[in-house]
């Protein structure tokens, strides 16, 4: 008798650690348990350690609340322009509400991939193909603000949304080589050409400059000659002036107009002899030998000057 109720005690034993086993959960950390009791939704367990109601509790779903990502396969869009282009990308998720997630929809990761797509369609549609390039972010923050709308009911969350690889294509991918080849080449030729205009307008510039600068050194040069001659001529204007001025002093002295006299008969003397040498023809006047009234009228002249007083006494005529 003993020994059959050891047997009995071994077995409630056995059962009661194989229900304790069954019914003990330990939830990881950054995880989460949806328990139904009896089919239906009862509670939200978060990490720990947890017991159930053997036969009652079960865990319907588990969760992890860490962030997911999710590659969205490639797909063929058409552009704004009719042009089809490859495009895949990748999605970045994370599940709030565990509930809304378990009960919300029956899998929201694939439902959240196909509504990606979709939407990326449409987004790609409303830009040209040169523009798909340049607005990415702009076409990943329209797919983020369409699927964080669509997920909200859902208890996922939406965070980022990247495109990995647009591929045009083959005949459209060479055309755009050319395009950029000729675009650069273009850009060669007017940097070329804007080059060829500077070294014109530069070599313009320094002939401009050049002549400026020339014809400021001929007017300089024309004014200093200007200046050196009336310098010159104010000399010699002043020493005529002064020399005129030391003969009238010595005409008015005694003894000057004497003085005249010999210089005028020795001058006419000269210049005559000068003029018989330049040539074997010459027409005189009648009188030309008559020395004594040449200076006679050389004389009469020279007292007519002011300031100048007369001879005592005339000589006597030269004949």
């Amino acid at each position: 008798m003993e020994f059959s109720l050891s047997y009995v005690f071994i077995a409630i034993t056995l059962i009661v650690v194989i229900m304790v086993a069954k019914t003990a959960t330990v939830v990881p950390q950054q995880s989460a348990y949806v328990i139904e009791y009896l089919g239906k939704y009862s509670r939200t367990l978060l990490a720990g350690f947890h017991i159930l109601l053997p036969f009652f509790e079960r865990i319907a779903y588990r969760h992890s609340l860490k962030e997911i990502a999710l590659d969205i396969a490639e797909q063929v869009c058409i552009t704004r322009d009719n042009v089809q282009v490859a495009v895949d990308g990748i999605l970045y998720m994370q599940v709030l509400d565990p509930h809304l997630a378990s009960y919300g929809i029956t899998n929201y990761g694939f439902a959240i991939m196909q509504l990606a797509q979709t939407t990326l369609r449409s987004e790609i549609g409303k830009i040209e193909l040169d523009r798909t390039f340049e607005a990415r972010g702009t076409i990943n923050s329209n797919v983020v603000s369409e699927l964080d709308k669509a997920s909200a009911p859902w208890g996922v969350k939406v965070l980022r949304y990247e495109i990995k690889n647009i591929t045009p294509p083959r005949d459209i991918l060479q055309a755009m080589e050319k395009q950029m080849r000729a675009e650069r080449e273009k850009r060669a030729v007017i940097l070329a050409s804007e080059g060829e205009r500077d070294a014109k307008i530069n070599a313009a510039e320094g002939d401009k400059q050049r002549v400026i600068k020339q014809s400021e050194a001929n007017k300089q040069r024309q004014i200093n000659e200007a200046e050196g001659q009336a310098a010159a001529i104010l000399a010699v204007a002043s020493a005529t002036a002064e020399g005129l001025r030391q003969v009238g002093i010595a005409l008015s002295d005694r003894g000057g107009i004497e003085a005249m006299q010999l210089r005028i008969g020795e001058e006419y003397v000269k210049q005559f002899g000068n003029l018989a040498q330049a040539g074997t023809t010459l027409i005189v006047p009648a009188n030309l030998t008559d020395l004594a009234s040449i200076v006679t009228m050389a004389t009469s002249i020279a007292r007519k000057v002011p300031n100048v007083p007369p001879p005592a006494a005339a000589p006597p005529a030269i004949k």
